[in-house]
């Protein structure tokens, strides 16, 4: 039986950091079921056709290269005492340390009908081959539950190739987790603009069929039809299911093969410490299968993005080769597009600062992407959120029909140094023609002022 210095379950961006630190240093091997590890944010752009599916798949030398062993198979039986992992096919490994690092799957609700073909989540390769299947058999009508990022992704993606789409969220607005209403105001009305039927405050209890889906059944009582004379033909003639009902609703930890055993696990994963260490000597987790805390509350919050798996897994690496680091907790710094608009988001949205404790004041400044003079110049809108008491920055949201990363993550290490406004106030920065407002002004450092300016109002 072969032994290892350390197996890491699951082959995500986790995983292959992993494999990247210690594949020379270490005898590592990365063990993962799929065929390949997927680049999942890219997904909904090769259903729209802007990039090739293939694309979306990661290269196995990630890891090969690296020097650590990639190992195609499931792990059925984690037995921590003996340091033993077993396969789907009976076979079985010898660990010295363990990492948990099998990431997280889509939430499919548990409603009646949910099981009828045509509905899906949208995470795997197979999910996206199904899909784009399905486009390119004529699909003319898709449904997506969830509003959030992929969500909107997707259901822009969709309408780019002629089908017609229903997005249904629960939240009062688009994005509900990553921006406020008063900043999805444009979001939506792009979303409207671009000829998706958009159901808000609504909530799918039911799904309708025999085989496929021919009915979606919201909680206001309306009702979203299939045709059924809209069918589909494969590239052979043969018909296929013609209803698409995927639902983007969230994700849940992958953690089922450890549920009966000694390993502790919360509602959002298993739960770690600052070094990535479970309650299990030797034994680890990383990423989307975890539960951790905010770095700005230090309470139990979501942060499944492949954003915070890399960190996560780098502090885990370091600490392996011998170094003491540990994990400041999730910010949840992400950026999406919807439509023209690019949007940018990190730390906390006003209402779940609010319901944290916090005093909240807002800031907001609108500037353009290049000085106002120049022809292509575009508009950008910027919220700050800060606790009036300390005037810690708490949270920011960009809209803005140019690329908004950089300046998320200028943000996002603010909220991680516990900046506050006034700092902001005196933020040093360029000015340039074509990538920037006049010198005169800066959007962060206006939207800080308009917050000092609220304050000393009151």
């Amino acid at each position: 039986m072969t032994k290892y210095d350390i197996a890491v379950i699951g082959g995500g961006p986790a995983g292959i950091t992993l494999a990247k630190m210690l594949g020379k240093k270490k005898k590592i091997v990365i063990i993962r079921p799929e065929p390949h590890s997927m680049i999942y944010c890219a997904m909904p752009y090769a259903i729209g056709g802007v990039i090739e599916n293939k694309k979306t798949l990661k290269k196995d030398g990630l890891v090969t290269d690296a020097g650590a062993e990639l190992l195609r198979n499931t792990v059925t039986n984690v037995d921590f005492k003996k340091k033993k992992l077993t396969f789907s096919d009976d076979s079985k490994i010898r660990y010295e340390k363990l990492v948990i690092a099998t990431g997280a799957t889509p939430f499919i609700p548990p409603i009646p009908g949910n099981d009828l073909a045509g509905a899906t989540g949208f995470k795997t390769e197979e999910d996206l081959n199904k899909i784009d299947t399905l486009v390119r058999a004529g699909l003319k009508k898709a449904v997506v539950v969830g509003a959030g990022a992929i969500g909107i992704e997707l259901a822009l993606a969709l309408n780019s190739k002629n089908v017609t789409v229903d997005l249904v969220d629960m939240g009062e607005s688009v994005l509900p987790h990553l921006v406020d209403l008063d900043m999805a105001e444009e979001l939506t009305a792009e979303i409207i603009r671009a000829g998706i039927n958009l159901h808000l405050n609504s909530k799918v209890t039911t799904l309708i069929g025999k085989t496929n889906v021919e009915q979606v059944i919201l909680d206001n009582g309306h009702i979203i039809h299939f045709d059924p004379a809209d069918t589909c033909s494969d590239e052979e003639g043969q018909k296929i299911n013609s209803s698409l009902v995927v639902f983007a609703t969230g994700m849940r930890p992958t953690t089922a093969f450890v549920h009966n055993t000694d390993l502790k696990i919360g509602k959002d994963g298993i739960i770690i410490n600052n070094k990535m260490e479970t309650n299990i000597p030797d034994v680890y987790a990383v990423g989307d299968c975890t539960q951790f805390t905010s770095g700005i509350m230090g309470e139990v919050i979501s942060g499944k993005l492949a954003t915070n798996a890399v960190p996560m897994a780098k502090v885990l690496g370091f600490n392996l080769l011998g170094q003491q680091r540990t994990y400041p907790g999730f910010y949840n710094g992400a950026a999406t597009k919807a439509g023209k608009y690019f949007v940018g988001a990190t730390g906390l949205p006003e209402k779940m600062a609010q319901k944290a404790g916090f005093e909240v004041v807002c800031g907001y400044s609108e500037v353009t992407t290049q000085f106002p003079i120049m022809p292509n110049a575009k508009k950008m809108s910027l919220k700050l959120i800060a606790d009036r008491k300390t005037l810690r920055l708490l949270g920011a949201q960009i809209v803005s029909e140019e690329p908004v990363a950089d300046r998320t993550d200028l943000l996002t290490f603010a909220i991680q140094l516990e900046k506050t406004i006034d700092t902001l106030t005196r933020l040093s920065y360029s000015a340039q023609p074509y990538q920037s407002f006049y010198p005169a002004a800066n959007g962060i450092v206006l939207a800080a002022e308009d917050i000092l300016k609220k304050v000393a109002a009151n």
